[in-house]
């Protein structure tokens, strides 16, 4: 499942919730639901690319939007804040 959670002018950051396929099996024979795994998208409109980013990585980049979050910021504080992932951003946006 993917969640668009930010879009401004000059970024887009997409949550994506995967169930791994042990998940998949343990959610098929129990009531209980296996917890999610996923990652982070986050694009530059401008530059035309993007990075997924998923593990301890991701983990970081969420407690420093909730951090972010808490203070109010503004739209250009969001993209100040995805801009320092902008030097990481290696794989091209392709349009299907």
């Amino acid at each position: 499942m993917m969640h668009l959670l930010y879009n401004s002018e000059n970024y887009v950051v997409v949550q994506f919730d995967l169930a791994s396929p042990d998940q998949a099996a343990m959610a098929i024979n129990s009531v209980e639901q296996a917890a999610p795994r996923g990652g982070y998208e986050i694009v530059d409109k401008f530059a035309r690319k993007e990075i997924y980013i998923d593990g301890e990585l991701a983990l970081r980049f969420k407690a420093g939007v909730d951090a972010l979050i808490e203070s109010g910021p503004t739209e250009d504080d969001m993209d100040d804040y995805l801009a320092r992932y902008a030097s990481v951003m290696q794989q091209p946006v392709v349009m299907h």
